[in-house]
């Protein structure tokens, strides 16, 4: 109602106000006429009709009935305007609710597609970052992969050539080393052939010389001397006789010292054999040769004393 009053307050007031003059004009000419009517009948004499004051008392009222009634006519279609006012602006006020409301409704709505769009967006971008840094971590280790297999290949390639490099030097190095084998073999056995041929000169040369010494004068007084020492060592037995003839082995080392003395051929008996193998030790050491090609270690001798 106070809203009514706040939006019409000033027709209802421009409605009281003009029932207000009106019933007032009524009051006012009701008065002039019965004062005017005092007047004339005291200063004019004039014919008049007489009025009974409890009718017009009565007209009064009933006006006054009437204007009451006009008013709270005027009252009751105010109150029915403003409640229609009220009502039109309750509606316009729920109008403007639903309004709000359904603005509301479709602002949260639009919020709550925004943010789902946006929480999409956000796991469109978050499976995107995923995907792109799986896709590095697999171009990384593929590349880990590839540098790995390349260094492998790498490694293996230095590999396979420092094996060939140290075969070929190894086959190299024995090849070198059976031909410094081979070369100091044949060196070895030159150097050997060569000694041998020089000792078989030698040899050669030394039996020539022997024999020349031994067939000539010096091999004979070394026989004689020989024969000699150990013919005076012998001591002869009782069964010795005469043309006694034996062939003595002798072993005798540098010096002249007898190491074994062996009698081969003899026609003694065995004591005349003992006798003179021990005449043999008893005359060590032998008489040096006049020639060293006439010292042999091993010589063979006649053994033939005299009666």
């Amino acid at each position: 109602m106070s809203g009514f009053f706040r939006e019409n307050g000033s027709s209802v007031v421009f409605s009281v106000l003009l029932h207000g003059l009106f019933v007032a004009a009524l009051i006012f000419a009701a008065h002039f006429s019965l004062t005017r009517s005092a007047a004339n009948e005291q200063a004019f004499p004039v014919s008049a009709t007489v009025v009974n004051i409890g009718v017009l008392r009565a007209a009064q009222r009933s006006q006054e009935d009437a204007l009451s009634e006009a008013a709270e006519q005027v009252e009751a279609a105010a109150r029915a305007k403003a409640a229609a006012a009220a009502a039109a602006q309750a509606q316009a006020a729920a109008a403007e609710q639903a309004k709000a409301a359904a603005d509301a409704a479709a602002q949260a709505h639009a919020a709550e597609l925004l943010q789902a769009e946006q929480a999409k967006q956000a796991e469109d971008a978050r499976q995107a970052a995923a995907a792109k840094e799986a896709a590095d971590a697999a171009r990384a280790a593929q590349a880990v992969k590839a540098a790995d297999a390349a260094r492998a290949a790498e490694a293996k390639r230095a590999a396979e050539a420092k094996a060939a490099a140290d075969a070929k030097a190894a086959a190299e190095a024995q090849a070198a080393e059976a031909k410094r084998v081979a070369d100091a073999k044949k060196a070895a056995e030159d150097k050997a052939r060569a000694a041998r041929v020089a000792e078989l000169q030698k040899q050669l040369a030394d039996e020539e010389h022997a024999t020349e010494i031994e067939s000539g004068p010096l091999g004979d007084q070394y026989k004689a001397r020989l024969q000699s020492r150990i013919t005076h060592a012998w001591i002869k037995p009782a069964s010795a006789r005469s043309g006694i003839d034996c062939t003595v082995e002798v072993t005798q080392v540098p010096g002249g010292e007898v190491t074994n003395a062996r009698v081969l051929q003899c026609n003694g008996d065995a004591a005349v054999r003992q006798s003179i193998e021990n005449a043999v030790y008893r005359a060590s050491p032998l008489p040096d040769p006049p020639d060293p090609s006439l010292f042999h270690r091993v010589f063979v001798i006649e053994f033939t004393p005299n009666d």
